[in-house]
């Protein structure tokens, strides 16, 4: 307020000087004293401020020689200011308080265009949005560009105090260098705009495509396909090439990426109005790469995007930059698209890796469940099938799995079977061949240094893959098409050992892996599923035994009531149990089951404090994908169970945190 009423008061002093002449010439017809007086004020006022006026710019230019370096006056005085005057760039010095104007160079004024009443005005009337915070702050570069009278500028600048404003407190000057970078800026724009992108564009199910439509009309589906791919490609300007049966190669500008990025690539929305006579539709996978050095660069990272999601399920767009990936789509069901080829092919690398391995062991995730010790006693079958004595990395005493463990402890085959993640990395040498199941993120693993120690590394996984995973595979057996990853081990067994060569606690110990992941085989289940527990069932396994793994006792039932006690219902059909005290993680996982029981509920979360973190349990029937929920929030898993830990301290933030991704999962 009071600097708009100093604006309202601010005159010109030449106007003030003719005001008051005006006045002595009309006071003359009625009193030549009082007009007389009245000039003599008049001169009087007009030598003071003309005095003022020398002693502000007497200021500022012993400002500005004590800025450029502290020349002499007496030697440089002219010379520096008539540089200053007529400088290249625009130069313009203002009270960093007052924010008055006080000096500008010729180009400055010019760039301003209002000659006259620059020196009577503030620096947000001469140049509207300029913010000064960055030199209060020290910064010598106005962190960002200045629009102004339509040009770009970048900023220099600096604070200093000159030699007659030392006394005054709280004056300091500012100084202030304007470049007018707007060619360059759009120069860069154009350039930005003009980079190419690389999209490949991959037919998920060709061959169910192909398989459910009548030999005469499959030209006729492909037709309807590329007419949809054309269609979206069309507003880009850029190049479609068909390069094998199901796969497209698109070439675009990275100017026209932000509107696919926007409409979420709807393409993956209208292939699949693309159906077979036997009603299946027609799923897309896309691949973009982009922000590349080299076209090479480029379509690496576009093959990387297509294969992450591939390995994600399908059905999706991932865009892999620089440094990042990004996830658009995945939130179909998957439906089983794997042949029995690959395990054959999978079973014969495996073996063959641990006939040259001197050592193996086996490494599951950390606080291992079922489905991860089910694995590791499969590939301990394997291994001790073809000479090798396999060991497995599990700490002993956190994990979910202690009925199983105990029944594996006492068979003499599993004799000093089970090491911590410590004492295998002290053991392990080159020849060491480390197989990971059920996982695939390197922060996961129970023993991270192992993993980074060991060279030849084989990984056998049903999740789906995130951003971080691992990398350095000497064979990758993922399919996320699979229940769990003891339904992946057991369709090796069936390649490389014989049913008498498992042992019954082994196999249960398989089976019991496929009835956690599966729910009892209620979710995510085909018919390899069934063929897995056949098999498992033919070799020995008690499904009554394996019911007994996943009993609780009291204690542990009221506890995991009490948490759906506390549940509360989001968006009608979604249950949120946000817990303040700690809680056991398969406690909070069976409350996550039992919430679904509830009619009406799609899917279930349990949040619970646990040390420095905050725990996630996501669980869901299909209809809802709560492992693209919960890997907003740094966790994983597949569409219907998912889980994790995260960096949150406080529980009521992780659970701000929840709603936000759920609600951007619902809005997109």
């Amino acid at each position: 307020m009071n600097k708009k009423i100093s604006r309202i008061l601010r005159t010109n002093i030449v106007l003030y000087s003719l005001c008051l002449v005006a006045f002595a010439l009309a006071a003359i017809p009625i009193s030549p004293i009082l007009a007389a007086a009245e000039g003599v004020a008049a001169v009087l006022i007009i030598l003071i401020s003309r005095r003022n006026s020398r002693a502000a710019q007497k200021s500022v230019r012993q400002y500005m020689d004590r800025f450029a370096g502290g020349l002499e006056k007496s030697l440089y005085e002219l010379k520096y200011a008539d540089h200053m005057l007529y400088a290249p760039l625009g130069m313009m010095v203002f009270d960093i308080h007052s924010g008055d104007v006080l000096w500008a160079n010729d180009r400055f004024i010019a760039l301003a265009a209002q000659e006259q009443t620059i020196f009577d005005s503030q620096v947000d009337q001469v140049v509207p949005e300029f913010h000064t915070h960055w030199l209060v702050e020290g910064k010598g570069e106005c962190p960002e560009l200045v629009v102004w009278n339509d040009r770009q500028y970048r900023v220099f600048g600096s604070l200093g105090r000159s030699d007659e404003m030392a006394g005054t407190k709280g004056s300091a000057l500012a100084t202030t260098y304007w470049m007018d970078v707007t060619e360059t800026e759009e120069m860069r724009a154009k350039i930005r705009d003009t980079q190419p992108v690389a999209a490949i564009l991959m037919l998920d199910n060709y061959e169910e495509l192909m398989k459910g439509t009548p030999e005469s009309k499959r030209s006729a589906v492909l037709a309807a396909l590329e007419e949809k791919i054309g269609a979206w490609t069309a507003g880009a300007d850029g190049m479609l090439l068909k390069y094998e049966r199901d796969r497209y190669l698109f070439l675009f500008e990275e100017r026209s990426f932000g509107a696919y990025a926007e409409r979420r690539f709807d393409l993956l929305d209208s292939a699949r109005e693309v159906v077979a006579d036997d009603g299946v539709a027609a799923t897309l996978s896309i691949g973009i790469g982009r922000d590349a050095d080299s076209y090479d660069a480029l379509l690496k990272n576009a093959a990387l995007a297509l294969e992450m999601a591939l390995s994600r399920g399908g059905d999706q767009a991932v865009v892999k930059d620089r440094t990042n990936f990004s996830f658009y789509g995945g939130r179909s069901k998957l439906t089983e698209k794997r042949t029995k080829v690959k395990s054959r092919v999978m079973a014969g690398a495996l073996g063959d890796l641990m006939d040259e391995a001197g050592q193996v062991y086996v490494m599951g995730h950390k606080y291992a469940d079922m489905d991860s010790l089910g694995a590791a006693v499969g590939i301990v079958a394997i291994a001790r099938k073809r000479g090798k004595k396999a060991q497995i990395v599990i700490d002993t005493e956190n994990n979910a799995v202690h009925p199983a463990l105990k029944s594996l402890q006492t068979l003499p085959e599993y004799a000093n079977t089970f090491v911590s993640g410590g004492e295998a990395f002290l053991r392990a040498h080159p020849d060491t061949l480390l197989v990971v199941v059920d996982t695939n993120r390197p922060g996961s693993v129970e023993s991270e240094q192992l993993l980074d120690a060991c060279t030849r590394v084989a990984v056998i996984d049903h999740h789906r893959r995130g951003t971080s995973y691992i990398d350095k595979m000497a064979l990758n057996y993922h399919e996320p098409y699979a229940s769990s990853t003891c339904e992946l081990v057991t369709e090796l067994l069936g390649y490389l050992i014989d049913p008498t060569d498992l042992l019954r606690p082994e196999a249960e110990a398989l089976l019991a892996g496929i009835v956690l992941d599966t729910k009892n085989f209620t979710n995510r289940t085909g018919g390899r599923t069934f063929e897995a527990a056949a098999y498992l069932r033919r070799t020995g396994a008690d499904t009554s035994d394996v019911q007994r793994m996943f009993q609780s006792n009291l204690e542990d039932m009221i506890s995991r009531y009490d948490i759906i006690r506390q549940a509360q219902l989001y968006r009608e059909d979604l249950a949120i149990a946000v817990l303040e005290e700690e809680c056991d993680r398969v406690t909070a996982a069976k409350a996550s089951d039992e919430l679904l029981t509830i009619k009406g509920v799609c899917a279930s979360f349990v949040l619970y404090p646990k040390g420095e973190s905050v725990y996630i349990s996501a669980r869901s029937l299909g209809d809802v994908n709560v492992q693209v929920i919960v890997e907003e929030l740094g966790g994983g898993g597949n569409s219907t169970t998912a889980g994790g830990y995260l960096h949150y301290s406080d529980v009521e933030q992780a659970k701000e945190q929840l709603l936000k991704s759920i609600d951007k999962y619902f809005e997109n």
